[in-house]
């Protein structure tokens, strides 16, 4: 097998691994992929993850990239509440929540952080459109500021919560209050809903 027939196969893949290929070529020689990420045909993520050059300048392909290397995860965070405009900082690495161990990861596409919440924490993201045949998680912009409120507990005073600087727009007519308040009370945490109500007060919302 040369590398074409391994680009037709995964390409529209964007991201795959090793397991991936075994199962459509069960005697692959991995030495291949070694040979050719040597030769820039292949960028090596992590592991036993990979990817082609052709995506490096493709639009959000950090975010589909956190979603495979590191399973099950989603966005969140920091680089959610940016790409809703929520802050205003541009942010440099992708920041994910996962059930699994806390992790961090650099590769070509950017660097990568994942913060660990419970199992039954994994929930309040959606499916976005990626590349039109695929698809990647994201937190609604509720449960990107639980998130942050549940996993950095320096935000837990009046001034720390304002300089985030959250968008007014936003919070005056786009936050869904309802949902910020049904997702925050399944944390069962009584230090984030003290978080949350002081958030709401600082905006006004309650």
């Amino acid at each position: 097998m040369n590398f074409w027939q391994l680009r037709n196969q995964f390409y529209d893949l964007v991201c795959f691994n090793v397991n991936q290929v075994y199962v459509w070529q069960p005697y692959f020689e991995k030495n291949n992929l070694t040979r050719w990420t040597k030769q820039k045909l292949l960028l090596k993520l992590r592991n036993s993850w990979y990817s082609f050059p052709d995506y490096l300048k493709t639009p959000n392909i950090q975010y589909f990239a956190s979603n495979k290397m590191y399973n099950p995860s989603y966005v969140s965070l920091h680089s959610a509440l940016a790409f809703y405009g929520i802050i205003p900082e541009a942010i440099v690495q992708t920041t994910a929540v996962s059930s699994l161990k806390k992790a961090s990861f650099e590769n070509t596409f950017g660097t990568f952080t994942y913060q660990q919440i419970l199992p039954e924490l994994m929930f309040g993201y959606e499916q976005k459109t990626f590349l039109d045949k695929q698809s990647l998680l994201f937190a609604t912009p509720e449960k990107a500021i639980l998130d942050l409120l549940y996993l950095y507990p320096h935000y837990n005073n009046k001034q720390d919560i304002i300089e985030l600087r959250f968008d007014e727009e936003f919070m005056q007519e786009d936050l869904n209050i309802e949902r910020l308040k049904e997702y925050a009370e399944k944390f069962h945490s009584k230090i984030l809903l003290n978080r949350v109500d002081l958030l709401l007060k600082i905006y006004g919302l309650c």
